[in-house]
């Protein structure tokens, strides 16, 4: 459902929630590679900064700050999204779906990102961190189900990666798939930093990201940086 936009004013950054980037079975949520880099140009021209996505979550950032991430670990990211962030000097982060990266995916496994491709994007600068073990709504999960899945995603990723994840995002990621009961399970689980896909409707304690699909033509995607969706909510 949509509300009217209008243009906000803002005090930090934005966070920007990204899929894919030329894979066309993620369908609205797959942006085309030429339109990827036509955004990232065009917040650069614009005087932008590209930064991780932790300083905007733990310092608020300032207004002209921004930061890409992904989620579900699809393996486009590394075939496309990743030369043409390195190309703007831009740090980026990626929450992966630690059974899929296991080959329990729902699309073939060549479409997913494997544990060796994971190592390879972390050694180069990309900050990895959790989006669950299966990918479940956790808005309908109990406190057990929950930490179930944070802790068996964050004990993947150590044993995959060597290090334990501290931020998390959360999928499906509108109000109704996160609740006070998995905040509460996350935060004992270890996870600092809890990433909506959502502004102003996330639900409380979650970080904000404005969520970016296929249909953000550069007009979109400058109302989309001006606030002009905020107050969206995603229906799926």
């Amino acid at each position: 459902m949509s509300v009217l936009g209008r243009r906000v004013s803002r005090s930090g950054g934005r966070i920007l929630a990204y899929h894919s980037v030329g894979q066309p079975l993620m369908d609205h949520n797959d942006v085309p590679p030429k339109l990827f880099r036509r955004q990232l140009e065009w917040a650069a021209a614009r005087g932008y900064r590209f930064v991780p996505a932790s300083k905007i979550a733990r310092t608020g950032g300032d207004p002209m700050d921004l930061a890409i991430t992904f989620d579900d670990g699809l393996r486009s990211v590394m075939t496309e999204a990743a030369s043409i962030l390195k190309d703007f000097e831009a740090p980026w982060s990626l929450f992966v779906v630690t059974d899929w990266s296991e080959g329990g995916s729902p699309w073939p496994t060549d479409e997913v990102l494997g544990w060796r491709d994971l190592e390879r994007l972390a050694a180069d600068g990309a900050e990895i961190g959790s989006h669950s073990a299966s990918h479940p709504d956790f808005g309908q999960l109990d406190g057990a189900a929950a930490r179930e899945e944070l802790d068996r995603s964050r004990t993947m990723i150590e044993a995959r990666l060597g290090f334990a994840p501290t931020s998390f995002a959360i999928p499906l990621g509108q109000s109704t798939n996160w609740t006070p009961i998995a905040m509460r399970e996350a935060k004992a689980a270890g996870y600092e930093l809890v990433y909506a896909q959502a502004e102003e409707t996330r639900s409380a304690g979650t970080i904000a990201r404005t969520f970016i699909t296929r249909f953000d033509n550069m007009r979109v995607f400058s109302a989309a940086l001006a606030g002009v969706f905020d107050r969206w909510e995603e229906w799926g």
